[in-house]
C-alpha cells in the first residue's frame, strides 16, 4: 500500500473505534483529530466530509465482526455446529471486541436510527446480510434433516440476533457480563433442544 492508502486505512480502523463508542453526534472533528494524530486538512484529504468517513469506519467495523464469523464457521458442516459456533463469537465479544465499544451494527443503529439515514441504511444492509446468514444454515439444515422440519430460518434469526444483541446491551449497561452470558446459554438451549434433530 502508499503511504496515502496506509494512513487513510489507520483513520478509518481509529475513527470507526471513536464513532462505535461515541456515535455519530457525539464524535466531534476534535475527537477525530485526537484519535487520529491528524489535523482536519489531514482528514479530509482523505475524506470529502464526516459522513463519508463514518460510512467507512462502518464498513471496517463490520468487515472485522463478518471476519469473526467466518473464521467461527470455518469447517463446520453440521446446522446446529454453525448456529453454535455464531454463538461462540459473542462469548468473547465483550472482552476481546473486533472494535472498541460493542457491537457496531447495534450501536450504529440505535445512534442513527432518527438522525443519519445513510448510516441507518448501512446498519440495516449489515444486519440483512446476518440475518440472511443464519437463515441460510437454517435452512440446509432443515433440508439435510439436521434441524426439526418445521424450523423456520427468519424466526430463528430474529431470535437469536434480538436475544444475543439484549444480552450485550444489558452487559454493557450493567457492566456485567452476566447477561451477556445468560442469553448464551438461552440461546444455545434453544438451538440444541428446541431447533436440533438428534444426531
Amino acid at each position: 500500500m502508499s503511504k496515502a492508502q496506509v494512513t487513510k486505512a489507520r483513520i478509518v480502523e481509529q475513527a470507526a473505534a471513536l464513532f462505535n463508542q461515541q456515535g455519530f453526534a457525539g464524535a466531534s472533528m476534535a475527537d477525530l483529530m485526537r484519535a487520529t494524530g491528524l489535523q482536519k486538512g489531514g482528514i479530509y484529504n482523505h475524506f470529502r466530509n464526516k459522513d463519508e468517513l463514518a460510512l467507512a469506519a462502518f464498513d471496517f467495523a463490520t468487515q472485522l465482526i463478518q471476519q469473526r464469523f467466518m473464521g467461527a464457521l470455518r469447517g463446520k458442516r453440521h446446522a446446529v455446529d454453525r448456529l453454535i459456533a455464531i454463538l461462540g463469537v459473542y462469548e468473547v465479544l465483550l472482552d476481546d471486541p473486533p472494535v472498541a465499544g460493542g457491537c457496531p451494527i447495534l450501536n450504529t443503529a440505535v445512534d442513527s436510527d432518527d438522525t443519519h439515514p445513510a448510516l441507518r441504511e448501512r446498519a440495516q444492509k449489515a444486519m440483512d446480510a446476518w440475518r440472511t446468514l443464519i437463515i441460510r444454515i437454517v435452512e440446509k439444515g432443515v433440508m439435510r434433516g439436521e434441524l426439526r422440519a418445521n424450523v423456520d430460518g427468519d424466526v430463528v434469526a430474529t431470535v437469536l440476533i434480538a436475544t444475543l444483541e439484549g444480552g450485550i446491551m444489558l452487559s454493557k449497561l450493567y457492566d456485567d457480563t452476566a447477561h451477556l452470558k445468560r442469553a448464551l446459554d438461552h440461546t444455545k438451549a434453544y438451538v440444541q433442544q428446541q431447533l436440533a434433530l438428534p444426531r
